[in-house]
């Protein structure tokens, strides 16, 4: 598939490119950051237009935020079901959550090109949690123009090494989003602990409840 989209960024070009980043931000296993770095390649080459690729894949990028932020706005209870269904879209959903919480509108610009993978799942989280959507647009706009320009820009100016480039990129964005998820678990699991032990401390508590010597 992966080739296959490649071989026809040549022949559609700006659409392709808007519709991968579209689907990207809805969670699809879309290669786009491949797909970006190759439209560089291209736009180094002739092939296309670099205004006209940098314009598409900003837009369906943003776009797509808006949609799967609107999305989880409107629908969460049934789309929560959905996602959840599998552990570990649950799992990066919980993460995505988590990492929201603590940084704000920081987590949407981030979570746009430093840790990509997390992006769709915080345009759900954001959208879940009633995140005011100026603040979410505010993060998504600039986020994205971030992402689409070092990935089209490296694209262009390394064309001759794209799968070099194209390697180094996916590894360096996994091991981010790694650690990312890694640290949010274990904040996420400190702070459950936390509340499980306030609960228990409370009055009225089966805990807390005091004995009576008399039973």
């Amino acid at each position: 598939m992966t080739d296959w989209l490649i071989s026809a960024l040549v022949l559609w070009g700006p659409p392709l490119i808007g519709l991968g980043t579209f689907l990207s931000c809805l969670a699809l296993p879309i290669p786009t950051s491949l797909m970006m770095l190759s439209a560089g390649g291209f736009a180094a080459s002739g092939d296309l237009a670099l205004g006209g690729v940098m314009l598409a894949a900003y837009l369906g990028a943003a776009l797509g935020d808006q949609a799967g932020y609107q999305l989880a706005r409107a629908a969460y209870r049934q789309l929560s079901d959905r996602l959840t269904g599998r552990r570990k879209t649950a799992l990066a959903l919980a993460r995505a959550q988590h990492f929201l919480d603590r940084r704000g509108v920081a987590a949407v610009f981030l979570s746009r090109w430093l840790v990509s993978p997390l992006g769709p799942y915080v345009n759900f989280a954001a959208g879940a949690a009633q995140m005011r959507r100026s603040t979410f647009t505010l993060g998504s706009l600039t986020g994205e123009a971030v992402w689409v320009t070092v990935y089209v820009g490296l694209g262009y100016f390394f064309a001759a090494s794209l799968e070099a480039l194209a390697e180094v990129t996916s590894d360096v964005t996994g091991i981010l989003a790694g650690l990312v998820l890694m640290v949010g678990m274990t904040l996420w699991m400190r702070r459950s602990l936390r509340r499980a032990r306030q609960r228990a401390a409370q009055p009225g508590s089966p805990r807390a409840l005091p004995r009576n010597d008399h039973d």
